[in-house]
């Protein structure tokens, strides 16, 4: 690397933890709660959840519900109650690698932050029943930096929270699309799609990348080269 990598932002689900079709679950109970058939709103509602996979969940379902703020909320709600039985269920578990992969960067000088369109609550329900506390030094909701994927506002709210010079020193990692444009748009040197989530690597390769993984495990060997 010409300019050495000094932040890693991972996305979650799909490129550090796997949920076990949770997330398509929840969602499914989500559309339950406010009355609607999936079918009344999309042909494959199986295709929409992966294609909006890595973004706010509040913003997807906004815009699936016509802008309907009231009705997306109790939707938003009733999804995160549903994926948090099932993290209390033990549905959810890292991805092979992960935790090594943030020992081996955290040891080489990397600072590390999570980042999901999941809330804080169940963002930090998950990091807490994975016994991650303290292996990464910071985690990122749509919350907490104003909007979420495909925008970059987690990942520079990361750079300046961490206090990390340049954009160029910056690593992004994740699943989706959303992942791979976000990360293009923060001016991050690296972009790495990750095919142990939701996009196939046709899709991800697809979006702006710099390089496409067959799992987190394997960043290390980049930028820490």
């Amino acid at each position: 690397m010409t300019t050495p990598i000094r932040l890693a932002a991972l996305d979650m689900a799909g490129t550090t933890v796997a949920d076990e079709g949770a997330v398509e679950e929840a969602f499914q109970v989500a559309l339950d709660a406010v009355g609607l058939v999936a079918g009344d709103l999309m042909d494959d509602p199986g295709a929409y959840i992966r294609r909006t996979m890595g973004q706010s969940k509040i913003t997807v379902f906004t815009e699936l519900l016509g802008g309907d703020r009231h009705r997306a909320e109790a939707a938003n709600t009733a999804f995160e109650g549903a994926f948090d039985q099932a993290v209390d269920r033990g549905e959810v578990a890292a991805l092979p690698g992960a935790a090594d992969t943030f020992a081996v960067l955290r040891e080489g000088g990397v600072r590390l932050c999570l980042t999901t369109g999941f809330s804080p609550a169940t963002r930090d329900r998950i990091i807490g029943a994975l016994g991650w506390e303290g292996l990464v030094d910071l985690a990122l909701s749509p919350a907490d930096a104003g909007r979420g994927r495909p925008w970059p506002d987690m990942i520079l709210t990361a750079v300046l929270r961490l206090r990390i010079d340049d954009v160029a020193e910056v690593a992004v990692a994740g699943d989706t699309a959303s992942d791979l444009i976000a990360g293009s748009r923060s001016g991050a040197s690296v972009v790495a799609g990750v095919l142990t989530g939701a996009h196939t690597a046709e899709e991800l390769g697809q979006a702006p990348h710099t390089h496409l993984l067959g799992s987190v495990a394997e960043l290390p060997g980049i930028v820490l080269a």
